[in-house]
């Protein structure tokens, strides 16, 4: 998608924070005890008394109105009965569509008692977030997001998941431009364009390279296993540089 009137930006800038304050619930509720199916109540709850309704559950018939992936998963954890324990590393993933548009959004939260590495690649993930975030701006190659999260992560000892990229959003969930690394990736030559809209999403490990299945058709698994993290933000290009809607408020 190519925004090219205010009315529509403003439209994404809603969606994008119904999608922020989902997640902004969500993650105040994260404690010891809850569910992974409770704690995406609270998110549905959000989004419907915003009038928006759930991305995955739209598009792909997913079995929960969030994404909610615990310790060993790393994208596209089902909500169920799991039971979120003290220490556990969790990501929510939150994307919605509301008047036609969509936005899509993310974190990883540790449960106390957080150890210290733990902490700290938390807080580097939002870093290499907002590294490649900095990259954005129109004319530039979508190549220095990955090139700037990859230097990142090199000097800062992690790897990064190579399957697992951002990609374009807007009038769906996902659109051009298709996967956009968020690694060193030499065969990318495209361009980034005033108004174009796009995630940005780096999944930084402690040394997990890949993504794969497991038993369900959707809960991806990190290979080798690893503390994995994801950031995510909607983002537009323009002139002045990164528009990240994907705020609460």
């Amino acid at each position: 998608m190519t925004l090219n009137n205010d009315e529509d930006l403003e439209r994404l800038k809603e969606i994008g924070r119904i999608c922020a304050n989902a997640l902004q619930a969500m993650g105040e509720a994260l404690e010891p005890g809850i569910t992974t199916a409770e704690l995406d109540a609270i998110g549905r709850k959000v989004l419907e008394e915003a009038g928006a309704r759930s991305a995955p559950e739209l598009c792909y018939d997913f079995p929960g109105a969030t994404c909610i992936s615990v310790n060993e998963e790393i994208a596209h954890g089902i909500p169920g009965r799991r039971v979120i324990q003290p220490g556990d590393l969790v990501n929510i993933d939150v994307s919605a569509e509301k008047g036609g548009l969509f936005a899509d959004t993310g974190a990883s939260f540790p449960v106390p008692p957080v150890k210290t590495e733990i902490d700290r690649l938390c807080r580097d993930g939002k870093r290499a977030m907002w590294v490649g975030l900095k990259q954005v701006k129109p004319g530039q190659s979508l190549a220095t997001i990955g090139n700037s999260i990859g230097e990142f992560a090199r000097k800062n000892r992690y790897s990064l998941v190579a399957n697992l990229a951002s990609h374009g959003i807007g009038r769906s969930l996902h659109e051009e431009p298709s996967e956009i690394a968020t690694w060193p990736d030499p065969s990318e030559r495209r361009r980034m364009t005033e108004g174009m809209v796009f995630t940005v999403e780096p999944f930084l490990s402690m040394g997990a390279q890949w993504a794969e299945g497991g038993d369900d058709d959707w809960t991806l698994y990190s290979e080798p296993r690893a503390p994995t993290v994801q950031y995510e933000h909607t983002v537009v290009v323009t002139r002045s540089g990164p528009l990240v809607v994907t705020l609460p408020g």
